[in-house]
């Protein structure tokens, strides 16, 4: 297959640039998580040079809709879906609902010292002892978010059996149901660990979401640090 190739070359895109709209344009043929053909075939099918092959992916890994995973190859990823943020929303609950198959497994359960603006959220000392638990959600088999779950060190008996799944539903089956009441959505580049767990290139941002939760009451009860893909979530905030 040969790519279009004007007359007048000051008047064209690079080759590369070229090779890299056809592959934008067939990756809809690919579910997320799939690999597309080796960089030798794909020079073969083109009738192009490796590296002219490079260059284009290179672009598209730039974007965001690709991840080169070494000793594997080049892996689609998937677009970005909307997730409402919202006083009652919960996280799997809200994902599930639109489909989604929604995993939740703890990575580390650790006892950690609040920061001041953790003390300030929670009501505590600076430097009192909290309880973190760190998961990591999958949708639909793919990683997606790293959430640091804080409390006051007071609650680690009541967290103590939790292993996977939603913590909010966790809790509020525990006769402690929580209501977000603040949220703040930054961004940053993501550490080389959290790049490597969620399978994102390092050079994309990473959206973050700092959330405090409190109880029926109004106490505030747990701050939540979430660390999530770019190319995988749109916030949308619902009054």
């Amino acid at each position: 297959m040969h790519l279009s190739r004007q007359a007048d070359p000051e008047c064209r895109e690079p080759m590369y640039r070229e090779l890299a709209e056809t592959l934008r344009s067939e990756l809809g043929s690919y579910l997320a998580g799939e690999y597309l053909p080796a960089e030798t075939r794909l020079a073969a099918r083109f009738e192009v040079n490796r590296h002219t092959i490079r260059r284009a992916i290179d672009e598209l890994v730039r974007e965001g809709c690709l991840l080169r995973r070494q000793g594997k190859g080049t892996q689609v990823l998937g677009r970005p879906l909307v997730y409402p943020v919202a006083a009652q929303s919960a996280y799997s609950q809200s994902l599930s609902a639109l489909g989604h198959g929604v995993e939740a497994v703890l990575l580390q359960r650790r006892r950690c010292l609040a920061t001041r603006e953790e003390a300030e959220h929670l009501g505590l000392e600076e430097h009192a002892p909290l309880i973190e638990l760190q998961t990591l959600r999958r949708l639909d088999g793919q990683p997606v978010s790293l959430i640091r779950h804080r409390y006051c060190a007071t609650r680690a008996g009541l967290l103590a059996d939790y292993q996977s799944g939603s913590v909010r539903e966790f809790l509020a089956a525990r006769n402690l149901a929580l209501t977000r009441t603040f949220s703040l959505i930054g961004a940053r580049l993501p550490s080389r660990e959290e790049a490597s767990v969620l399978l994102m290139p390092r050079h994309l941002p990473a959206l973050t979401v700092l959330t405090l939760s409190r109880d029926a009451s109004g106490q505030p009860v747990e701050i939540a640090h979430s660390t999530s893909r770019s190319d995988r979530f749109q916030y949308q905030i619902v009054t």
